[in-house]
């Protein structure tokens, strides 16, 4: 067994696909679907992120968010910034390897740095 699709619940599943599929440099991986939209990594060796629409508002924390692991943090956290997430209000502590920022429906998720001494903790 194994995970094959995170799901995001959403609002606007437009501008969440649209964000996303930006976001990971992933593809659509069906047609589209009403209400649904599943994208995978175009060469397949990553799990893929499904965008679900449902009518609620998220509601407090998100019980479960994806951390993104880059070796250019800054450069990764500046262009996903231009595609519509925000920085979280948490403060940085020292020692952190990770930013906290929010899609644009405001689920958070990190941008971990892999760069350093610490990497192969972190694979």
């Amino acid at each position: 067994m194994h995970v094959g699709s995170v799901v995001i619940d959403c609002n606007d599943l437009a501008r969440m696909v649209a964000f996303w599929q930006a976001a990971l440099r992933y593809v659509p991986r069906d047609p589209p679907e009403e209400g649904f939209t599943v994208l995978r990594d175009p060469q397949g060796r990553r799990v893929n992120i499904s965008l679900q629409l449902v009518p609620e508002k998220r509601a407090g924390k998100n019980r479960l968010h994806l951390d993104l692991y880059t070796d250019n943090q800054a450069e990764e956290v500046r262009r996903l910034l231009e595609l519509g997430a925000a920085r979280h209000p948490r403060i940085p502590e020292p020692g952190d390897d990770f930013i906290l920022l929010e899609d644009p429906e405001g689920n958070v998720f990190c941008v971990v740095d892999t760069s350093g001494a610490g990497r192969a903790q972190l694979t």
